[in-house]
């Protein structure tokens, strides 16, 4: 697998919201080898609470792919996804999620709720975690830093 190679065009999908002023997350989407989608968080630009990066990057491969379910799709992303993220991950049938770091306030993969834990879902995916964990947290923690005039 190639989750390094995958994990750093998220990043650089970070750097672009971060130039765009957005919370510096990145995501890219790839079946058999081949990038499908690229994305990253468009809150601000787009005046919506749905436009997290894992939701721009899932919406095109729905178009791209023609279909409702991505079975067959690894979601790479810089930031452990939150509840309505992971959620969209379930209801589009990911196959595998890849993420560098933990959200410790807002996590639903593992930090705050563990979602391999809740049995009754319909469906669960492959996780992967930690993947160039060190500057995606870095690029964060220095986006809201910066934010908050400490740099």
């Amino acid at each position: 697998m190639n989750d390094l190679k995958y994990m750093l065009i998220a990043y650089k999908q970070a750097l672009i919201a971060k130039k765009n002023k957005e919370v510096p997350v990145g995501a890219v989407a790839v079946r058999n080898g081949i990038i499908i989608a690229k994305g990253y968080n468009q809150k601000i630009k787009k005046k919506s609470s749905l436009k997290h990066a894992e939701l721009v990057v899932i919406d095109k491969c729905h178009k791209i792919l023609k279909s409702p379910y991505l079975n067959d799709v690894t979601i790479y992303v810089t930031l452990e996804p939150c509840l309505m993220c992971t959620g969209a991950l379930i209801q589009s049938r990911v196959n595998r999620l890849v993420y560098a770091t933990p959200d410790s306030k807002g996590g639903a993969i593992t930090s705050v709720i563990d979602i391999n834990n809740i049995k009754n879902i319909n469906h669960h995916f492959i996780i992967t975690s930690g993947v160039l964990q060190e500057e995606c947290s870095k690029l964060l923690s220095d986006f809201f830093k910066e934010k908050r005039g400490q740099i």
